[in-house]
């Protein structure tokens, strides 16, 4: 079954990339769109002065009878000029005139109507048409001028499909409204503003990068108490640190102080529990022991025997439990060369009818953080078992990588399929009856090294075929 896609990342450094590119991005590109809207902007008012000049000189043209004054209606540069995309047109009651172009124009967007004009005053229809000029020369339309309000903008394409700007102004004549229409190609805006938004998105392109490139910076030095937090975590598991260090951000402190007190609370219950347990062990040790001696002089039943040896090895193991801290405190540094000789040793003369091979590879200088009497009874454990299954080889090794130390114990016997490997493991669970064991070194081994912040796993060893254990335990430099 596939797992449903997160769209939130898990990680604080996901979520607050993730935040901080969307917000990035939302940026420039705000940015862009505005920008380019300013300076399409400035380039369409240059375009719009110069249709609306052409405009004022045309609306000046024009009778009170609405016809046109053709010795004032003078074109301006770049308008009337046969096949080009300038040009006007003035039409109202007595009919439409153009600049004379030779290409036909096409429909102008029809502008919003403007508000009816009041009505004027009787004038002479001799006269030419004159605007107000209450304060000398009338401004020309356009922007900022006396009839910006009154010029409409529309946009249009002629017949070859280029776009056409156009500005449209209404003159009111006794005769009626006079629409006056000056016409320019767009793409004298478009090629400058399209000239200038190339530079304008490559130096956006490049701020996001740089924005991309400190978030990147800020999000590894705002994180990195985080991970040194971690390792700080790691270190007290380890048993190298008793506390975290208090020298935290003022975020994290908090978060410091409680960890101190849980690990400063879980060492004082354990330290009670240890004790009950050690006091109870060593309560039954006696009685046990004398136990032991009045079944034996009196010939008891070796069942009986046997169950009494199972008690003693019960309480032994509890013993060993009480030894053991569970919070990572300080722990001794034991190394392990050194150890697995002595056991080794000891293992030759208990096992002498069995005779046996030992490739031992251990590095001299490897250490754990265990207590000597738990790496003892774990690797005894360990090699003990090995010794009575294998047939004639015994390999012995040790490898550290991450701050663990992983011990590998390998034989050349029948090995374990995987339901006898999870049987192995529950106390008691012998699964060969030969010989005098009671089924509980794996067990013991089992529950000390997750004591000790460590695991065990079984497995089938590639090079000799048997039974495989790796007992991994944190390292003590």
């Amino acid at each position: 079954m596939k797992k449903p896609l997160r769209l939130i990342p898990r990680s604080l450094f996901g979520r607050m990339l993730a935040i901080a590119a969307l917000s990035t991005g939302l940026a420039l590109l705000f940015a862009g769109i505005t920008i380019g809207n300013v300076l399409e902007r400035f380039v369409m008012g240059g375009l719009d002065e110069r249709l609306d000049a052409q405009v004022a000189v045309l609306a000046r043209a024009v009778r009170p009878d609405a016809t046109l004054d053709r010795t004032r209606a003078v074109d301006l540069p770049e308008f009337g000029v046969p096949g080009s995309d300038w040009s006007w047109q003035v039409e109202g009651p007595a009919g439409r005139v153009d600049s004379g172009t030779t290409r036909p124009l096409p429909p102008i967007t029809p502008p919003i109507t403007p508000p009816a004009p009041k009505p004027a005053p009787p004038i002479d229809a001799t006269a030419p048409a004159r605007l107000p000029d209450p304060e000398g020369p009338p401004r020309p339309p356009g922007p900022g001028g006396s009839d910006d309000h009154a010029l409409h903008a529309g946009d249009t394409r002629d017949r070859g499909g280029q776009r056409l700007h156009s500005r449209t102004l209404d003159v009111a004549t006794p005769r009626g409204t006079v629409t006056i229409t000056a016409i320019g190609p767009r793409r004298i805006v478009e090629e400058p503003l399209r000239e200038a938004m190339i530079p304008l998105l490559g130096s956006l392109a490049l701020l996001g990068v740089g924005l991309a490139l400190a978030t990147l910076l800020q999000l590894r030095f705002g994180l990195r108490p985080l991970r040194d937090l971690r390792t700080s975590l790691a270190a007290v598991r380890a048993g190298t640190e008793r506390h975290v260090p208090d020298d935290q951000p003022g975020e994290l402190q908090p978060l410091v102080t409680e960890l101190n007190a849980l690990i400063d609370q879980n060492a004082a219950g354990l330290a009670h529990a240890r004790q009950h347990v050690a006091n109870l062990a060593h309560g039954l040790k006696t009685p046990l022991a004398a136990l032991s001696l009045k079944l034996a002089e009196a010939n008891a039943d070796n069942n009986v025997r046997d169950m009494v040896d199972q008690i003693d090895r019960r309480v032994r193991h509890h013993l060993g439990r009480a030894r053991a801290d569970a919070t990572g405190g300080a722990r001794t540094r034991t190394p392990i060369a050194p150890a697995v000789d002595d056991l080794v040793a000891v293992l030759r003369r208990i096992h002498a009818d069995r005779p046996m091979a030992l490739d031992i590879a251990i590095p001299a200088e490897l250490a754990v953080a265990i207590d000597p009497q738990d790496l003892d009874e774990m690797i005894g454990n360990l090699l003990d078992n090995a010794w009575r299954h294998a047939r004639s080889t015994l390999a012995i090794s040790a490898a550290a990588t991450d701050g663990v130390v992983t011990l590998e114990v390998a034989d050349d016997g029948e090995g374990l399929d995987d339901t006898a490997m999870a049987q192995a493991m529950l106390p008691g669970r012998r699964l060969d009856e030969r010989g005098d064991g009671h089924g509980f070194g794996l067990s013991i081994t089992r529950e000390l090294a997750e004591l000790n912040g460590g695991t065990v796993t079984l497995d089938r060893s590639a090079a000799l075929g048997g039974l495989l254990v790796r007992l991994a335990l944190p390292q003590r430099r």
